[in-house]
């Protein structure tokens, strides 16, 4: 094999992984959001789950599509602000 026939499988194999990496955290986003859906999420974060998903699957990016480290930063943030806004526990009723 010569080298740009090198690179180019390096560069596959490292786009396959990003893409793998990416897919992972959208499967979080989306059970997070259920989870914290039956518990009472307010609308605002719901807004940051469709937004980022949004992000991920248009062509339009930051960064080149084959390169997903603009995908994962958004889904681990939109992961981050969804958790942020998880509705706190019914405290202790005082009598």
């Amino acid at each position: 094999m010569d080298s740009a026939t090198t690179l180019l499988v390096i560069g596959a194999a490292v786009a396959a992984v990003l893409l793998v990496v990416a897919l992972g955290l959208l499967v979080r986003l989306v059970r997070a959001r259920r989870a914290l859906r039956r518990a009472g999420l307010p609308t605002g974060p719901r807004w940051v789950f469709w937004g980022a998903v949004a992000y991920l699957l248009l062509p339009t990016d930051l960064l080149p599509d084959p390169v997903y480290l603009d995908d994962i930063a958004v889904l681990l943030l939109a992961l981050r602000s969804l958790r942020a806004a998880r509705p706190l526990p019914p405290g202790p009723t005082e009598t």
